[in-house]
């Protein structure tokens, strides 16, 4: 019993020495200890953090670089082009996907039989600019809150009758709503959009806008390129949470708030469908593999590479390209990513989980 007892505080010891956690509330969560670990090999960090984002099951990485991947894919011929990004993408994939609690499913009465094949509220909505946007989470992984930020705004702008302008901030979703997660060490979508009805949301634009109350805190930097914005910083602590609004504003915090009437999660893809023609863009959260941040053009579907973590961002609509069904979604890595920011991904079999994990709201006017 003694020698088992021994052996049992040698193994304690040691895995204590090399975990090494790092606990501060919201400035570094439980993604960060598995960021941090030390003298562990890049398969052993992979298979300790990837559960927090959804993860099934655990699998072995296999050491290759993007333009192997891309290469890969492009050599294969399938329905989407692939383009060698730079650096890494973990930090930016925030969204944890196995909430502790679900928003309620809506459900719909009326038949959803008639939509049509295509439709983009990009078109259907012209003067609504926020459709169009695409933002940067920048070094943060904001995900979770950019998603709902940016399709909260969509809905807030359709509703009005395409004359309510206001953008809603991801940043005051990311700084104040405690029970959504953990910052910039990720969040849980549903949780944005529960915080949207409970509490409201000030508005808030890109870094470095003055007309909104909580503009993003972090500037557009360069993820993937040598372009001109410059290096992503390392590390990024999650902003504190102020109830005000930015200096020289002039809005009043309390007054800036927008809320929401309802709140719920949307699940197949015809009531998807359905909930963006009839009320605007939704957020949509999925599991990331290698080969989805090489993505450059076309439908894209996983063929190949490890699972990275989960994913949030904005449906925007739908369509078909050369017989295949996808649905036309924004991301938040800045333009020179993907379609200009945009990106199209298989539709009708739930690819890498995304019909299965939507979120929606609406507003209040």
């Amino acid at each position: 019993m003694k020698r088992e007892l021994l052996l049992l505080s040698i193994l304690v010891i040691s895995f204590c020495f090399h975990w090494k956690p790092e606990f501060k509330h919201r400035k570094k969560g439980f993604r960060s200890q598995f960021l941090d670990l030390k003298k562990l090999s890049e398969k052993m960090i992979y298979k300790r953090w990837h559960p927090l984002f959804g993860g099934e099951e655990e699998r072995e990485t296999i050491p290759h670089s993007y333009e192997d991947i891309a290469n890969y894919v492009n050599n294969l011929k399938t329905t989407w082009k692939a383009k060698a990004y730079k650096k890494d993408y973990k930090p930016l994939l925030g969204a944890i996907l196995n909430g502790l609690e679900n928003l309620p499913e809506k459900q719909f009465k009326e038949s959803n039989d008639d939509l049509p094949e295509e439709y983009d509220p990009r078109t259907a909505y012209p003067n609504c600019e926020s459709i169009k946007e695409i933002r940067d989470q920048a070094n943060c992984g904001s995900c979770w809150a950019f998603g709902a930020a940016e399709a909260m705004s969509d809905r807030v702008c359709i509703a009005s009758g395409q004359t309510d302008q206001r953008r809603i901030s991801a940043q005051n979703i990311l700084a104040c709503c405690y029970s959504c997660g953990f910052g910039c060490d990720g969040g849980y979508p549903a949780y944005a959009w529960r915080y949207w009805k409970s509490t409201g949301i000030v508005t808030g634009g890109l870094y470095g806008d003055k007309t909104t109350c909580q503009p993003y805190f972090l500037p557009p930097c360069d993820h993937h390129v040598d372009g001109s914005h410059g290096e992503c910083p390392e590390t990024v602590d999650t902003p504190a949470c102020v109830k005000d609004c930015k200096d020289g504003n002039g809005a009043n915090y309390s007054e800036d708030l927008i809320k929401a009437s309802s709140a719920y999660s949307v699940s197949g893809e015809k009531n998807i469908m359905q909930e963006i023609y009839e009320h605007g863009p939704v957020e949509g959260s999925f599991t990331v593999y290698e080969d989805f941040v090489t993505y450059k053009s076309g439908v894209y579907q996983h063929v190949t590479g490890s699972e990275l973590g989960g994913h949030a961002i904005k449906i925007v609509g739908w369509g078909v390209e050369d017989n295949v069904k996808y649905w036309l979604c924004a991301n938040s890595w800045n333009t020179e990513w993907g379609d200009g920011g945009f990106f199209k991904i298989r539709k009708g079999n739930n690819e890498c989980g995304l019909e299965s994990s939507v979120n929606a709201g609406e507003p209040i006017l």
